[in-house]
């Protein structure tokens, strides 16, 4: 029976365990995307992790959708980003960029001159957004044109190729937390009548679309792609999710990614919905803790466990997992925050 510790093959690689340290917001790269000093030095204290993914980086100046978040479209994101996967490697560690576009979850005082969020339909998601000149009222975004479309599939593609430029072992196709590619999976956001909308195939088209480019870069074995099915975020809905989905698991089947990241919000158990519909490396996330991981390993309900929040105070999660090792708790009022405190001043274990 594997356990957490146990080496794995994940696409185009030999992992040293099976913890992987999931994408997290922490809102510390410049207000041009770029990681600012302390980002290398808090990924290389996780590089014990068997893979890092990084938080959500934007795929274009029109898919922010928050402040300080980083971008990999441009020369100097590249650059910055390359003195992180420089450092991560030197710690012996393997990492993934994590990319995404928010669509209608941006607002216009984060967008290249005020402007309108795009997606799939002109929804508006209830509520507000957070920035760092306070609350914005989300906006009724612009619906893309069918035209339009296979331009923004082509940012993830482009992105992809900077990622590897850039340093990254590979990437993470964020269709997850109700963002750009996720909206158009949501029959409650995607009301189209065209190509991309209406049946599940139909609204799955982007997705595969967006994720076909970044494998003609990169190469399925450094593609993996994040789903969270119905999680309470965003205003997602799905209400034929439990058709939506294996579908899209037999798809990324056939295209031999090197993983399937599931997090299960919820009653629902959909690791257990979907572990058996997609034939490759199933990395399981959503709130678990040392002992639910092991357990799902044994069974046969994920091959990988995805390990979020206790990274955060953790940064040598694995070895406290391995040793018995008591974890730190983290103080989530600074998650977003500027600058080192409670970023990269979370200590190791003593010993």
């Amino acid at each position: 029976m594997p356990s957490l510790f146990d080496p794995i093959k994940v696409g185009d690689y030999s992992l040293p365990n099976r913890i992987f340290m999931a994408p997290m917001t922490r809102s510390r790269a410049d207000d041009a995307g770029v990681p600012t000093e302390p980002v290398p030095v808090y990924y290389t204290q996780r590089a014990s992790a068997g893979l890092i993914i990084t938080e959500a980086t934007n795929v274009s100046a029109m898919a922010k959708g928050y402040s300080r978040t980083p971008g990999l479209f441009n020369d100097a994101q590249v650059a910055g980003w390359r003195k992180v996967t420089e450092a991560v490697h030197a710690a012996g560690g393997r990492i993934a960029a994590q990319l995404f576009h928010t669509g209608r979850v941006a607002v216009p005082d984060l967008l290249p001159g005020g402007a309108q969020p795009v997606a799939p339909s002109a929804i508006a998601i209830n509520g507000k957004n957070y920035t760092d000149a306070g609350p914005q009222p989300f906006v009724v975004p612009r619906p893309l044109a069918t035209e339009e479309i296979p331009g923004v599939a082509a940012e993830f593609a482009a992105a992809t190729r900077n990622a590897l430029a850039a340093g990254f072992d590979g990437v993470e196709l964020h269709s997850a937390s109700g963002y750009l590619v996720h909206q158009f999976l949501d029959s409650a956001a995607n009301v189209r009548t065209d190509i991309y909308g209406g049946s599940v195939e139909n609204r799955a088209r982007f997705l595969l679309e967006v994720l076909d480019g970044m494998i003609a870069i990169a190469g399925a074995g450094r593609v993996g792609v994040k789903v969270s099915p119905q999680i309470k975020f965003n205003d997602v809905v799905e209400p034929d999710a439990e058709s939506v989905y294996p579908y899209l698991a037999q798809q990324l089947s056939r295209r031999r990614i090197a993983y399937f990241h599931v997090t299960r919000m919820g009653e629902f158990d959909w690791h257990a919905f979907l572990r058996p519909r997609f034939t490759g490396v199933f990395a399981a996330g959503g709130g678990l803790d040392k002992a639910k991981g092991e357990s799902m390993l044994a069974a046969g309900s994920a091959d990988v466990i995805v390990y979020g929040k206790p990274f955060i105070a953790n940064p040598d999660l694995p070895r406290r997992y391995r040793d018995g090792l008591a974890l730190a708790t983290s103080d989530s009022a600074i998650y977003y925050s500027k600058g080192p405190h409670g970023y990269v001043d979370y200590p190791p274990a003593a010993g």
